[in-house]
C-alpha cells in the first residue's frame, strides 16, 4: 500500500485519457521495413513500434518534399532518424506521417548540467567558451538557448550579464552534429551583484485556499472546490474512485499482466523534482508498499509550464519529454506502463496582475494534460498542485502574489473538468469536442 500525502493547495482531477485515440507526434529512429506488409517498425521512447502505412499516410523528406517511391525509397532505412505521428484505428497503429530529420539530427536531449568557468563570450559570433575541469570547450549559442536569472527581453541581454571568469552552470547538447549550448545560469553566489532586487508583498492577510472558503481574493472564491468547499462532488469522487479501482499492473505493451508494473509519474520544474525526489527515497522504502509500483520522477529544472507544453517544440519542451522517456526507460518501464501522474507547475517570471498570469497558466496546464494524455495511453489519474509559498524568494523567477495566486489555476482547471468542458471530459460515453 503507498500512502500519498497531499499539500493544502492540492486539487484532484479525473482527465479524459481513454476518449482520444490519435497520438501526438514523436521523433524516432527506424528499426526495419518491409515494403510488402506496408509497415515500419520505429524505436521511440524505448519501444519499438510497428505501424501501417496506408494510401492516406504522409511521407516527406526532412525538406517537407513528399517520398514518392513509398517505403521502396532507399533513404527509408534501418537507423535513420524521423519524426512520426500515428494513430488507433481498428485495432492497428496507423502511420499518418512521417519525416525525415536533417543529417546529423538526432533530436539529443542534452547532457547533464555541468560546472564551468567563462573563458570568452562571443555574442556577434554567438559562441561560448568555457574551461570545464580544466579543459576548454567551445558551444554555438542559438535562439533556443535558455538563459536562467538574468534580466532582458531578449537573449543576447539576458547574456550580457556574464562576464569573463564567472562560474556558472550549464548544460550542452547536439543539433546538426555541432555541440550547443542549452542553457545557462550563473553558479553560486558568483553573480549576486548583479541579482535584480525583490520587492516585498505582505502575505499576512492572505489565507490558504483551504481556509479562504467561501471568502474572495480579488473577487475569486477560495476552497479547492466549488462552493468554497475542500471536499470533491460526490460525482467526481466516485468517478475518481472507480478508475482507480481499475489501475493493475501492466506489461510493456500495456496489457493487463500480473507480473507488470504501476507507474507513477511527476511531471514539473525544479520545485517538483525536489519534493518528489524525496518521496521518491521514501515511498522506494516503504515496506507496505505495493512492489508492483514503480515511482519515477520526470520533474526537472528550469522547466516551467511555458518550457514543456509543446513537446514538438524542437526546444525545451521537446528536450523535456525526451528526458521523462530516458526516465522511464531506465526504471525498466514504458510509457503504456503509466497509470498515475502528478504535476506542479508555474511560469517563469510572471509579470501580470491577476487573474491574467493565473488564466495563462492554467491554459498552459490544460496543454500539458493533453500532452499527458497522447504520450501514455493507460494513465488513468492525474493530482495537480499549486506553487509552494513564495515569500522568501530572492529571485523574481516566481516570487509572491504570483506563487499564490497559482493555486487559482488548479482550482478553475478541476472546476471546469466537473463543469463539462469537452476539452477534459474523462467519461467517454460523453463524448469529447
Amino acid at each position: 500500500m503507498l500512502r500519498l500525502l497531499a499539500s493544502p493547495v492540492v486539487a484532484f482531477a479525473i482527465v479524459a485519457f481513454s476518449t482520444l485515440a490519435q497520438e501526438s507526434a514523436q521523433r524516432g529512429t527506424i528499426q526495419s521495413i518491409d515494403p510488402a506488409k506496408q509497415t515500419v517498425t520505429i524505436t521511440a521512447g524505448g519501444e519499438d513500434h510497428t505501424l501501417t502505412v496506408t494510401p492516406e499516410t504522409r511521407l516527406v523528406d526532412s525538406g517537407g518534399t513528399a517520398i514518392k517511391d513509398g517505403l521502396k525509397d532507399e533513404r527509408l532505412r534501418a537507423g535513420a532518424a524521423v519524426a512520426f505521428r500515428a494513430e488507433r484505428r481498428d485495432g492497428r497503429r496507423i502511420l499518418l506521417g512521417l519525416r525525415l530529420a536533417p543529417d546529423g539530427d538526432r533530436g539529443d536531449p542534452g547532457e547533464e548540467i555541468r560546472r564551468a568557468r567563462i573563458k570568452r563570450l562571443d555574442l556577434d559570433q554567438m559562441t561560448l567558451t568555457l574551461v570545464v575541469a580544466g579543459s576548454e570547450r567551445a558551444l554555438r549559442i542559438d535562439q533556443q538557448t535558455q538563459v536562467l536569472g538574468a534580466r532582458g527581453k531578449d537573449l543576447k541581454e539576458r547574456l550580457r550579464e556574464f562576464k569573463e571568469g564567472d562560474e556558472v552552470l550549464f548544460k550542452a547538447g547536439k543539433k546538426e552534429g555541432k555541440d550547443i549550448l542549452l542553457g545557462l545560469k550563473a553558479a553560486g553566489d558568483t553573480n549576486a551583484a548583479r541579482a535584480p532586487t525583490i520587492a516585498r508583498v505582505d502575505t499576512s492577510r492572505w489565507k490558504p485556499l483551504t481556509e479562504l472558503a467561501q471568502g474572495e481574493y480579488q473577487g475569486s472564491e477560495g476552497g479547492l472546490y466549488p462552493g468554497g468547499k475542500n471536499e470533491r462532488p460526490a460525482a467526481h469522487e466516485a468517478a475518481g474512485v472507480a478508475l482507480a479501482r481499475s489501475v493493475q499492473p501492466l506489461d510493456g505493451d500495456g496489457k493487463p499482466n500480473a507480473s507488470g508494473k504501476i507507474v507513477l509519474l511527476s511531471v514539473g520544474m525544479s520545485n517538483t523534482t525536489q519534493e518528489f525526489s524525496t518521496f521518491k527515497q521514501r515511498a522506494d522504502a516503504d515496506p507496505e508498499r505495493n512492489a508492483k509500483l514503480v515511482v519515477v520522477d520526470g520533474a526537472q529544472g528550469g522547466m516551467a509550464a511555458a518550457q514543456i507544453q509543446d513537446p514538438d517544440d524542437n526546444a525545451t519542451g521537446t528536450r523535456y519529454w525526451a528526458t521523462v522517456d530516458e526516465r522511464l526507460r531506465a526504471a525498466g518501464v514504458t510509457r503504456r506502463q503509466v497509470q498515475a501522474a502528478w504535476i506542479k507547475q508555474a511560469d517563469i517570471r510572471p509579470t501580470q496582475p491577476f487573474p491574467k498570469h493565473v488564466k495563462i497558466l492554467e491554459e498552459e496546464l490544460v496543454r500539458i494534460v493533453h500532452v499527458l494524455h497522447d504520450r501514455f495511453p493507460n494513465l488513468k489519474l492525474a493530482y495537480l498542485s499549486s506553487r509552494t509559498y513564495g515569500g522568501y524568494a530572492r529571485t523574481p523567477l516566481n516570487p509572491e502574489p504570483y506563487a499564490y495566486e497559482s493555486g487559482f489555476a488548479v482550482k478553475w482547471l478541476i472546476e471546469r473538468q466537473m463543469s463539462d468542458d469537452a476539452a477534459l471530459r474523462y467519461d467517454a460515453s460523453r463524448g469529447v469536442a
